[in-house]
């Protein structure tokens, strides 16, 4: 693993290589307890070990979040096991997030592109770590429908949104009207009111084409109407414009 140039004091090395080591299970009655919530709010498959594929804030905020709540809940703070993705950086640093950890996993330093954005990398450390879960934070690999669809076919938790919805709100047009169906308030625009089937987004990842073209307006004559109905001024925005370059 390539090093960040810092170097690492002879007890944060012993930390390191004790999170690196095998993790004793949940005891059978913590599992027990989360078995019982599970099922208690109409669930079927608890979740006791969690890889954290993220760093930083985020990942330190997930397990303090976590264990406040399997205290609270469950009566145990250590009902939930983290298993955490590190790079060799954040190891050199003496990251917060890897003294929270129970477990910990080196992974590539570098770009996230090789560690906490790979979704190849997270998908087989959720494997070979056996987790149930896997929580991705925001940023990195959080918003790649990829990574909740190659653990779903691996029967791994993905904590998140799956895959269907996360594709259709990569799309401004499909985003609206899944916030109009959520009966988020919207302001006026040629696709307003128009709802969906939340169903049929999670099974293909798209709106059906004919709402899309519903929404959105492709002539002079639709963009005319469409303004006179929302009244002027309006702005005209490009369905996959980015960073605002498709306002006019």
């Amino acid at each position: 693993m390539k090093s960040s140039g810092l170097q690492r004091t002879s007890s944060m090395t012993a930390m390191i290589d004790r999170k690196k080591r095998p993790i004793e299970p949940a005891s059978q009655q913590a599992r027990a307890r989360m078995r019982e919530y599970v099922e208690a709010h109409g669930g079927s498959s608890p979740i006791h070990t969690i890889l954290i594929a993220n760093n930083g804030m985020a990942a330190t905020k997930a397990m303090l979040s976590l264990r406040e709540f399997a205290f609270d809940v469950l009566g145990d703070a250590k009902a939930l096991t983290f298993v955490a993705m590190a790079s060799g950086q954040d190891l050199d640093a003496n990251a917060e997030f890897v003294r929270l950890a129970d477990r910990v996993v080196e992974v590539p330093s570098g770009s996230n592109k090789n560690n906490y954005a790979n979704v190849e990398l997270i998908i087989d450390v959720a494997e070979r770590e056996a987790v149930d879960a896997v929580w991705p934070g925001w940023g990195h690999a959080s918003e790649y429908p990829e990574l909740p669809d190659g653990l779903a076919k691996r029967n791994i938790t993905f904590i998140g949104p799956s895959g269907g919805p996360m594709r259709a709100l990569g799309d401004k047009i499909a985003a609206s009207i899944l916030a109009q169906t959520a009966r988020v308030s919207s302001i006026p625009w040629s696709g307003d009111g128009i709802t969906c089937d939340p169903k049929v987004v999670i099974e293909t990842g798209a709106i059906p084409p004919e709402l899309f073209r519903k929404a959105m307006v492709t002539t002079e004559e639709e963009c005319i109407a469409a303004a006179e109905r929302i009244g002027y001024p309006v702005m005209l925005k490009a369905s996959e414009g980015g960073g605002g370059k498709g306002i006019r």
